[in-house]
């Protein structure tokens, strides 16, 4: 119906061009004189750039999109670069160029909208730029270009839409944070930790009995000479910081701010040379296994630019049928803006079972705590769960207490 209609204008639009030709010319035939002849002397080229731009087509204007690189950061500005080219240099009264782009990127702000109008005049080649000025995360695809040309009298227009596929993808924007354990890192330390023991078997401190299990390579030959006995060399003990980090994706407005907390987290995780693991529950499940380096990395930054405020489970309904999967000791960092007391109590009976809990609530940039979140902290003090609350563009605040030890 739509093709039917446009078809139906184009005739129409042919008709009226043509009705007016003979009315000027009738006009000047039967009226004479040097004024109705300047009339229908003047709307002939008018009318003659309308009979041949009804011919001209659209196919020939070829359009490119010049993306500087495919991966940024949330914030950063893209500057795109749009070309059109084409294989003859007939007059266009203008050009009215759009970059379709997604909703998201839509609606970011734009110093150069991605809309242009252009006078391209005899000009085979041409081109203009636009800049967002802010990329929001995402995965962000550009898909085609709406063109559409005309004549002065706006007579005849043509529009026509060209595929032109593009994609960048726009990672969290992150903090550079010093991520210290909550816990010490020695069993001599001050505090007890449950986190995984492993012996440091670069770090003899000294020799004791040997014991069933005991490896062949610690034996110390000295000293079991000396007494008379097998005696084995003793391993400084370092605690495992394995770390995992569950992410909340229930929607609210700091959902952004937890994102980027999270990829600031597991990043300085990561450059601090632990292991860390991530869940996360939107539309669908999706887990990564505690693991380390680069790699791991650019995987959790890839699915953390992609995640969605789409979850429809309460976070501590998360804790409670997820959090029983994960076998070893570790450490749990809970990522949440809403703070709630069956999260405590999930939070505290998994911490019991797994590992050391730490909550991060967190807050808008000039937003202070509410008397309720204030008693549940206590709360979640009293049971074990460290609440550690932090507010937006302050992250590099979430370990200032364990640096100032």
């Amino acid at each position: 119906m739509k093709k039917l209609w446009i078809s139906f204008k184009k005739v129409w639009k042919f008709i009226l061009l043509l009705f007016l030709i003979l009315l000027t010319f009738s006009y000047a035939m039967f009226q004479g004189g040097f004024v109705s002849w300047f009339l229908f002397y003047s709307f002939l080229p008018f009318a003659i750039y309308c009979v041949a731009l009804s011919f001209y087509s659209l196919n020939e204007l070829e359009v490119t999109r010049v993306l500087p690189k495919s991966d940024y950061n949330a914030g950063e500005a893209l500057k795109v670069t749009v070309t059109v080219k084409r294989s003859n240099a007939f007059p266009l009264f203008y050009l009215l160029i759009e970059d379709q782009l997604d909703d998201v990127l839509k609606y970011a702000p734009q110093r150069k909208k991605a809309k242009a109008l252009i006078l391209p005049g005899l000009k085979k080649e041409f081109s203009y730029d636009y800049i967002i000025d802010e990329l929001p995360r995402g995965e962000h695809l550009f898909t085609s270009f709406t063109l559409k040309i005309g004549d002065s009298l706006g007579l005849f227009e043509k529009e026509r839409t060209v595929e032109a596929a593009g994609k960048i993808i726009v990672y969290p924007a992150y903090s550079d944070l010093l991520y210290r354990p909550f816990e010490n890192q020695y069993d001599q330390g001050l505090t007890a930790s449950r986190e995984r023991v492993q012996r440091d078997t670069t770090m003899a401190v000294g020799v004791r009995d040997y014991q069933p299990g005991d490896r062949f390579s610690w034996i110390n030959w000295k000293a079991s000479a000396k007494r008379n006995e097998i005696m084995t060399k003793e391993f400084e003990q370092r605690q495992s910081h394995d770390v995992f980090v569950v992410m909340d994706c229930v929607p609210d407005k700091c959902f952004e701010p937890v994102v980027s907390f999270t990829a600031s987290l597991v990043r300085a995780i990561l450059k601090k040379g632990a292991q860390t693991g991530l869940l996360t529950i939107s539309k669908e499940r999706a887990t990564f296994p505690i693991r380390g380096g680069e790699q791991h990395l650019q995987q959790l930054f890839y699915h953390l630019a992609k995640i969605e405020a789409k979850s429809l489970r309460p976070f501590e309904k998360v804790l409670e049928t997820e959090g029983l999967f994960i076998q070893q000791t570790v450490s749990f960092m809970l990522v949440t803006a809403q703070l709630t007391k069956p999260l405590i109590e999930k939070a505290s009976f998994l911490g019991k079972r797994k590992g050391s809990i730490t909550i991060f609530l967190i807050k808008g940039q000039t937003e202070s705590p509410s008397e309720n979140e204030r008693s549940l902290v206590a709360i979640a003090n009293a049971r074990g769960v460290r609440v550690v609350m932090v507010h937006e563009g302050d992250y590099k605040a979430a370990f200032s207490e364990v640096v100032a030890r």
